[in-house]
């Protein structure tokens, strides 16, 4: 979950020549990462916006020039994430209310878990962001595995799931942690299904999300529940109102901040409708970051060319998933901002470059959604629901 800037910088301290303007990408929510690519245009938004002011007419006053200016970073902003959906549908895994409800109950279900302790929402609690807010997360029996856990609001925008990847979406995602030894711990999809399968309540809410199916209560569908729940995870919020023309929806430093984001390169990798959650980028793309044992994306595709590649994490909510980077290793905003402009962009950028850029990453938390999110009944255990096993 983090990412930060990419690009060449345009004027001021940092200015690079164009043959040597190497967009590199990293991450302010919770992963590393770096990219590469040029700015869409020689100036820098500030320049584009002072244009636009002077071919105002007459009213070339300050307000005028900063009403211009804000129009056309909103016009920037507004081309590269257009509008976020309330909901990301999948063609192969239609989601009526009943399927929806289904997986808001299965998301809080500790009983998936070998103790009956732990629930998808224990490490990616919903009314955190999505988060813990701890390095690693705590599973069966407190162990912890080696990546922090991301965000799952807007994540079924992202084109893979987890650091690495290796789940192609939210409902293949959903089926990973239920059965991981670190995390809940069961010991296979059968022993769930029979866990499930032992719940009436459970019995009775997959016959009707899954109609004319002879046997409903399957370890797919269980995923399939959950991925439905998560599609409608999304958190629009100032920035979606700004690019949509409210320039008062963005203060002044949120606007420098906007600007400094898009001149200097970061939209190349934090693209798009959640702002990243696109591509794949290695950590340390211009100066070397600290050797880590984690290889990221390496040990998916086995290619020693993806070593230390993760996902490019979204940026929306940014300010509320700390820590930072793949493995949580860096606390606030700041220090993430600091060293990936070093290591990604390879500039050291000033206070007031920093400042901004983080005000503009704390504009992008959203309202979260209350209704959606709000805890269900779970059904009661059956006479032969097995006990928890803190083995």
């Amino acid at each position: 979950m983090r990412a930060i800037l990419a690009g060449p910088i345009q004027g001021g301290l940092f200015s690079l020549s164009k043959a040597g303007a190497i967009l590199a990408c990293a991450f302010l929510v919770s992963p590393l990462i770096g990219c590469q690519g040029e700015t869409d245009s020689g100036d820098s938004g500030s320049i584009q916006a002072e244009r636009a002011a002077d071919t105002a007419g007459t009213g070339n006053t300050a307000d005028a020039k900063a009403e211009a200016a804000a129009k056309a970073l909103a016009t920037r902003i507004s081309a590269m994430i257009g509008d976020l959906p309330a909901s990301v549908p999948n063609p192969d895994n239609v989601a009526p209310p009943a399927k929806i409800d289904l997986g808001r109950m299965l998301y809080y279900e500790p009983r998936l878990s070998k103790n009956h302790d732990i629930s998808c929402n224990s490490c990616h609690l919903l009314d955190q962001w999505g988060v813990d807010n701890q390095p690693t997360s705590q599973g069966h029996r407190g162990a912890r595995g080696d990546r922090n856990s991301p965000t799952v609001y807007n994540a079924a925008l992202h084109i893979a799931q987890f650091w690495d990847g290796r789940a192609p979406d939210v409902e293949a995602q959903a089926k990973g942690p239920v059965l991981n030894p670190v995390e809940m711990a069961s010991l296979s999809d059968v022993t769930v299904v029979e866990v499930l399968k032992s719940i009436p309540g459970y019995v009775d809410a997959f016959a009707v999300a899954f109609p004319g199916e002879p046997d409903p209560v399957t370890y797919d569908n269980m995923a399939k529940a959950i991925g439905a729940f998560e599609r409608k995870l999304m958190t629009p919020g100032r920035i979606d109102a700004f690019a949509a023309g409210d320039l008062t929806a963005l203060n002044a430093r949120e606007k420098r901040g906007l600007d400094t984001f898009m001149s200097v390169g970061c939209q190349t990798c934090h693209t798009g409708a959640v702002l990243g959650g696109q591509l794949y980028r290695k950590l340390g793309f211009i100066f070397p970051y600290p050797p880590n044992e984690d290889v990221g994306r390496e040990k998916v595709t086995g290619s020693e060319a993806n070593r230390y590649e993760f996902k490019v994490p979204s940026l929306r909510n940014v300010a509320k998933t700390a820590p930072y980077f793949h493995d949580g290793s860096v606390t606030t905003l700041n220090d993430a901002v600091k060293i990936m402009g070093y290591h990604q962009l390879g500039l050291k950028l000033d206070e007031g470059q920093i400042a901004d850029l983080v005000a503009f990453l704390e504009s992008l938390t959203s309202e979260l959604p209350v209704e959606y999110i709000a805890k269900p009944k779970l059904p009661e255990s059956g006479p032969n629901t097995p006990a928890p096993d803190p083995t």
